[in-house]
């Protein structure tokens, strides 16, 4: 696969992951983000991990349980902590601290189990986006400074560079529909309990179902084997990076879905964030490989 397609797959995953916000304001408002969440990673991995084992497409012995369990660990974690951040300091910044320590959490890894230093290219890129994602969010709210929430969106931002990096070994033995199937089993297995604790008889209205339906297999089953197909061909560091295209995406279906306003200073983050991604994506060398963490 070329390197540019593969940088475009993944973008494409990020903009799947964007429209989830959108699509949950078409669920009712006393749906618990935790509940919603539990019902992606279920849905997304268990239909697709029965569809595999029917169809005889995947075979058990061939998983590399260790960094698959790793990965579904790190998914699971992901959901309620970054959910719960958002609660607790707000949407602004959570999710800034989240999704925007998530690269830089990256790039730390790569350099120290790789011993890659990140190239220039990736810092302005990753430098241009985090700081779009900031001035995207500036005027959402105004800001509570929570230490707790902060903590708990760092160790979010922190699972999902490890999920990524996780997934290479994964990827090394299974292909990426198998992996999400397995890993998002695993997750969904996790977050279990999640079904005890908040109600979900909300599922079975036929609307609901639809955009539950829609949030498992869209924005979780097939972004993440997108991301995953991409992430074969180029760095991790990379690829969570242009994952900053998911809050460029619910920006702009904020406005032109939900019909609601960006201040000036909105829009130049959301300049700096596809300046971010333009160079990062444009006039590359060949693909550069890496291995996971060779734990399997």
């Amino acid at each position: 696969m070329k390197t540019s397609i593969a940088y475009f797959i993944v973008l494409l995953a990020a903009v799947l992951w964007g429209t989830t916000g959108t699509a949950q304001t078409f669920l009712p408002q006393s749906t618990h983000p935790l509940s919603i969440g539990a019902l992606r990673m279920a849905i997304g991995g268990f239909t697709l991990l029965l569809y595999l084992l029917m169809t005889k497409k995947l075979d058990i012995t061939s998983i590399p349980w260790k960094p698959a369990l790793i990965a579904g660990i790190c998914m699971a974690l992901f959901q309620p902590l970054f959910f719960t951040s958002v609660r607790v300091t707000g949407i602004a910044v959570g999710t800034v601290v989240a999704i925007g320590s998530a690269p830089i959490f990256t790039g730390i890894l790569e350099r120290i189990f790789w011993k890659r230093k990140p190239n220039r290219k990736w810092v302005i890129a990753t430098i241009m986006a985090i700081l779009g994602c900031i001035l995207l969010f500036s005027n959402k709210e105004s800001v509570t400074v929570n230490p707790f929430g902060i903590g708990m969106s760092l160790v979010a931002g922190f699972a999902f560079a490890l999920y990524t990096i996780v997934s290479k070994d994964v990827l090394a033995k299974l292909a990426p529909v198998s992996s999400v199937a397995v890993t998002f089993s695993i997750s969904a297995l996790f977050l279990s309990p999640f079904f005890l604790l908040f109600p979900i008889g909300w599922v079975v209205d036929g609307a609901n179902f639809t955009t539950i339906l829609y949030l498992g297999w869209m924005t979780t089953t097939l972004a993440y084997i997108l991301f995953l197909t991409g992430l074969k061909h180029i760095p991790s560091s990379a690829a969570v990076t242009l994952s900053l295209g998911e809050p460029l995406t619910a920006a702009l279906l904020s406005v032109f879905v939900v019909n609601e306003t960006l201040s000036m200073v909105s829009w130049l983050g959301v300049g700096l964030l596809l300046g971010g991604i333009i160079v990062l994506t444009i006039q590359r060398k060949k693909p550069v490989r890496e291995e996971g963490f060779s734990i399997s």
